[in-house]
C-alpha cells in the first residue's frame, strides 16, 4: 500500500514538473523589430576615400510609437545594434528626446508581422555638411 502511494505521488510530481517545464519553454518564435542604425556623414565636407561615409550610431535612445502613442524604447548598442520585441502593427520609431532641426532621426515607419524579427537597416543623416 505504502509503495502504491509513493508510485502515484511520484507520477503526480512528474507529472507538475513536465506541466511547468512545457509552460516556461519560450515558442522560439519572437515578433518585433531588430537591426543597425548608423549615422552620415561622419565629418563635413567631401567624402574621403580612406575614411567610412557612415559609423554606427551608438548607445543612443529610441522611442516606438504607435498612432502617436509611446509603446516602447530601446538603446542601441555600441555597434548601433537594437531589437525590442513588438506585436503586430504598424509603427514609427524616432530618437528620443531630441528637439533640434539639425540632422535627421527619424521618424522610421516599420510594419511588424506575427512570429517573425522584422531587419531594418536606418541611415540617420548628422546634419553636417
Amino acid at each position: 500500500m505504502k509503495l502504491a502511494r509513493a508510485l502515484a505521488a511520484l507520477m503526480l510530481l512528474i507529472m507538475d514538473v513536465s506541466f511547468f517545464a512545457a509552460a516556461q519553454t519560450p515558442s522560439g518564435t519572437e515578433t518585433g523589430i531588430e537591426g543597425v542604425i548608423t549615422i552620415s556623414p561622419t565629418q563635413p565636407g567631401p567624402v574621403r576615400v580612406d575614411a567610412p561615409a557612415s559609423e554606427p550610431l551608438a548607445n543612443t535612445a529610441f522611442v516606438v510609437e504607435k498612432e502617436n502613442a509611446a509603446v516602447a524604447s530601446f538603446t542601441t548598442d555600441d555597434h548601433g545594434r537594437f531589437g525590442v520585441q513588438l506585436p503586430p502593427g504598424h509603427y514609427k520609431v524616432s530618437i528620443k528626446g531630441r528637439k533640434t532641426t539639425i540632422g535627421h532621426f527619424g521618424p522610421f515607419e516599420v510594419d511588424v508581422v506575427a512570429d517573425k524579427m522584422t531587419n531594418v537597416q536606418w541611415e540617420c543623416d548628422s546634419g553636417i555638411r
